[in-house]
């Protein structure tokens, strides 16, 4: 999965829980950009690269989201 299929997951499981979820492009070096679901966050290094499975799940961890869910 890429960054911004993971983004457009993400978005679609916010609105269907009704909570918040923003993205902040101006968060880090180069192309990081920082994710907000609700009132936890985490880091995007770059949306276009493919997740690595080990960030993958941290990303899900630090956000309070079930892998299952994003399906």
């Amino acid at each position: 999965m890429t960054g911004n299929e993971f983004l457009k997951k993400l978005k679609k499981l916010a609105k269907k829980n009704k909570m918040s979820f923003s993205t902040d492009k101006s968060f880090g070096k180069g192309s990081h950009m920082g994710v907000y679901y609700g009132d936890k966050f985490t880091t995007l290094r770059d949306p276009k690269d493919e997740l690595m499975t080990g960030t993958f799940n941290a990303m899900l961890k630090q956000l309070g989201v079930d892998k299952n869910d994003l399906n």
